[in-house]
């Protein structure tokens, strides 16, 4: 993989090869063979979805902006608060949906070493669960996935770790780390929330793990 030094506005990058949709490829094929299915979401979302959901901090770096029909809308900082409309409508009527996307998200970020305004996140969802799908999430991310594709021995899973989104219940999840990225070490995070569960990966730190 290459970072391409060309001038971009600040907090993005330009990267050249084919490991970032080689990691992409081994994590797709592990959630198909568990049975989930992609989903794509358009990255212009209003700010309305995103309002009181994912946190103060957050909520402070959106991209927000007017349409010309002067609606308040944004670039999509993150997609669970997406999804979880979905479960109330789309989905409202199905039980245990099991969904995956792999979407660009935009956040105002101050940048430095695995934090960009840029992001490629995948993430994993159950809709409309029927029963404690925290083990089995928690087990999927940190052994099917990052174990097996990473074999890093400083990836560390964290239980009932208290998280800054406000969609997940008591503001309760879990958490992937891996010390070897310093300050930016968190490269998971995921928890229950009303209408589903699920957890995210960010995929442009795990790049930093390769290079």
């Amino acid at each position: 993989m290459q970072e391409i030094k060309e001038t971009c506005y600040k907090g993005t990058r330009i990267i050249l090869g084919d490991k970032k949709r080689d990691i992409i490829n081994k994590m797709v094929d592990a959630l198909k063979i568990e049975g989930f299915k992609e989903i794509s979401i358009p990255i212009i979302q209003f700010q309305e979805t995103f309002k009181n959901k994912v946190g103060e901090e957050n909520n402070n770096l959106m991209f927000n902006f007017k349409d010309r029909g002067d609606r308040a809308i944004c670039l999509a900082p993150e997609y669970t608060a997406v999804i979880q409309k979905l479960s109330n409508t789309t989905f409202n009527h199905k039980k245990d949906v099991r969904l995956f996307y792999i979407q660009e998200c935009f956040r105002g970020e101050n940048p430095q070493a695995g934090r960009y305004r840029q992001f490629t996140q995948l993430g994993v969802e159950i809709l409309n669960p029927t029963k404690d799908y925290n083990p089995y999430l928690s087990f999927l991310a940190y052994h099917d996935i990052l174990r097996k594709i990473f074999d890093k021995n400083d990836v560390h899973l964290h239980k009932n770790v208290t998280r800054g989104l406000d969609y997940y219940k008591q503001g309760i999840g879990f958490e992937i780390t891996c010390n070897s990225l310093g300050s930016s070490k968190q490269i998971c995070g995921g928890g229950e929330y009303d209408g589903g569960i699920g957890f995210a990966i960010g995929i442009d730190r795990l790049l930093n793990l390769l290079n």
